[in-house]
């Protein structure tokens, strides 16, 4: 079993950036391929980029290239996900996920693990 623990949410003013963590604990780090996703109410999980085991490759949606970037240590058991330039519609709750087995997948339910999540308000 994994557990996995977001930080580094908070409240922040348009164009700030932030860095969200994830901690990881329980397995191996290296044995699975990570996510982000995040959430507002009343809308599905929207993925927002996904990195492989190794941390050589990384995927993004169109809506995140270039914004948005996603980095891990496995090392530490961690995996990050910088954010920039954020806008009143980037508010939401943003998730870390693991992968076990198979393709990288951009579905919330594709995936294997997911953290509890850590609030992301950006006021304009």
């Amino acid at each position: 079993q994994v557990q996995l623990v977001e930080s580094g949410g908070g409240l922040v003013q348009a164009g700030a950036s932030l860095r969200l963590s994830c901690t990881a604990s329980g397995r191996t780090l290296s044995d699975y391929f990570a996510g982000w996703f995040r959430q507002v109410p009343g809308k599905e999980h929207e993925f927002l980029a996904g990195i492989n085991k190794s941390g050589g490759s990384t995927f993004y949606p169109r809506s995140t290239k270039g914004r948005f970037t996603i980095s891990r240590d496995n090392a530490k058991n961690m995996v990050y996900l910088q954010l920039n330039s954020l806008q009143s519609d980037d508010t939401a709750v943003y998730y870390c996920t693991l992968k076990g087995r198979g393709s990288p997948s951009d579905e919330w339910t594709k995936y294997d693990y997911h953290g509890q999540g850590t609030q992301v308000t950006v006021s304009s």
